[in-house]
């Protein structure tokens, strides 16, 4: 009989809002039951920091320049990580925690180089929680020919096939970087970062007012999308190569918008993220039913409608099939946790672009 784990996972992605915590209990593989989700708030010094850092740091000497100012950080981006182990451990104290998946604040991903950086002191967070730690997920599939990214697709696999009874069929997340993953009836899995998610909608909302992103899509509802400049965004040769391929948040930029007015910028970026889905659900010959939506851009209104009435499918919300949709990153580390500890791949050819299926996170015990 296989031995099922308690798991803890964490996730800080691209939109730097916070920490998203959840407890599974799985044998890392068929078998997943979610236990519970917290999610933990960066406050805005923190956020500033972060951004500040990501922004600077482009190249590998960058990283090295900052080493210091970086070594803080890490440090700070930590114990808000263990903090929310305490809040989430305490609130479900009959559990004894067997692993700790922990992804790291992503500061630079550069795969064509063989560099991603996601800082985070694991050490001190095993030290401090005394549970073993797994993390570092990226580096190996990186070192074997791949990506790095993305790495939720197992645990998407997992879930397609509890709530679909019939194949194709996709689960889109739209965070940070959107991705797909996609199973087919012969069980083939396929991903890649579809293009961007909420970042640069986010991004451009702070620039521009003091509010922190466009909650529900109202202020993309009333601009006027301006589809000449979503064509030059189009023209990146990304979007023309084949998958799997990833993206770093540094791969865009909002100076083809910054001549529009603020409620155009919004339907414009909102625009850009709905046409780059497309064309990803597109490039698959078969027709998928239905496409599942997760992320914290599931929540953007004139997002999904705007998917809905541009690619066809049935398109429904991964909260339709009772997960909730804000914790799915969260819980996919925790069991790449589970994975990785056991040594079973967490990486595939079709997934990140890795040689041969790949062993991932490295393990630190307090």
């Amino acid at each position: 009989m296989k031995k099922n784990f308690y798991s803890l996972g964490l996730m800080s992605g691209t939109s730097l809002d916070g920490i998203d915590a959840s407890i599974i209990k799985s044998d890392g593989e068929q078998f997943v039951e979610l236990i519970d989700d917290l999610y933990l708030k960066y406050d805005d010094k923190l956020k500033k920091k972060i951004r500040k850092i990501t922004d600077l740091c482009s190249t590998k000497d960058d990283f090295k320049r900052l080493s210091k100012e970086i070594s803080k950080l890490e440090k700070e981006i930590t114990m808000r990580h263990v903090k929310a182990c305490k809040l989430i451990i305490k609130k479900n104290k009959n559990i004894k925690i067997d692993l700790i998946g922990f992804h790291g604040q992503t500061i630079i991903h550069k795969p064509k180089e063989k560099f991603s950086v996601q800082i985070g002191n694991s050490k001190l967070l095993s030290k401090l929680t005394k549970i073993a730690v797994v993390s570092n997920f990226r580096k190996n599939d990186i070192l074997n020919g791949g990506q790095g990214a993305p790495l939720t697709p197992i645990f998407h696999k997992l879930i397609l096939k509890k709530i679909n009874k019939s194949l194709p069929s996709a689960i889109i997340n739209i965070g940070g970087i959107s991705n797909i993953t996609y199973l087919d009836s012969y069980d083939k899995l396929i991903s890649f970062d579809t293009g961007p998610g909420n970042y640069l909608i986010d991004t451009w909302v702070k620039s521009n007012t003091k509010k922190e992103f466009d909650n529900k899509g109202l202020i993309a509802q009333k601009g006027k999308p301006n589809y000449s400049i979503i064509k030059k965004f189009l023209k990146n040769k990304y979007y023309k190569k084949k998958h799997p391929k990833s993206l770093d948040i540094k791969d865009f930029d909002l100076q083809k918008i910054n001549k529009l007015n603020f409620k155009d910028g919004c339907a414009t970026l909102s625009m850009l993220t709905v046409e780059t889905i497309g064309l990803a659900v597109k490039s698959f010959n078969n027709f998928v039913i239905p496409i599942i939506i997760s992320g914290g851009g599931r929540k953007n209104k004139f997002i999904i409608k705007n998917i809905k009435r541009i690619i066809k499918n049935p398109v429904k919300l991964i909260d339709e099939y009772g997960f909730d949709g804000d914790f799915i990153e969260s819980q996919a580390f925790a069991y790449l946790a589970i994975r990785s500890y056991l040594k079973k791949f967490i990486t595939f050819p079709n997934t990140t672009g890795v040689i041969k299926p790949c062993l991932g996170g490295f393990t630190f015990k307090h």
